[in-house]
């Protein structure tokens, strides 16, 4: 598994990854799932998606998420949809994260255009290093 870049403070992607579930389930994020994308995409090594039971709680979890890794000094390389909150992605380079709406959710149907990605738990423990 690589290490992020020096920005991110030497964690691995996968660290990085569950970093951000934390922060998004402690803002109430559901269904969240982290998808193994290594093999298969060279866009990132893991997709972290969630949804939110509104347009402002899917901001909220976006700014959450943000604001987690600025404590952190991880800094993400791009956003969009944010001004529409129906699907947010976070772009922190090895790990992408994709924010629904619930109701947009299977509309878009990430867990099944990457059915191929395996699924990894979040890790029952909160992520504090």
């Amino acid at each position: 598994m690589k290490t992020v870049s020096k920005a991110h403070g030497g964690k691995t992607s996968l660290e990085l990854a569950r970093l951000l579930s934390h922060a998004a389930l402690e803002k109430k994020a559901a269904d969240l799932l982290i998808l193994d994308v290594r093999v298969i995409s060279s866009i990132a090594d893991y997709f972290v998606i969630m949804s939110g039971r509104s347009v402002r709680h899917v901001q909220g979890l976006a700014e959450a998420v943000d604001q987690a890794m600025s404590r952190k000094r991880i800094k993400r390389a791009n956003a969009e949809g944010y001004e529409e909150g129906l699907w947010i992605l976070l772009d922190y380079h090895d790990v992408v994260v994709h924010i629904f709406y619930q109701e947009s959710r299977p509309l878009f149907d990430l867990e099944g255009l990457w059915h191929d990605a395996p699924r990894l738990p979040v890790s029952a423990g909160k992520e504090n290093s």
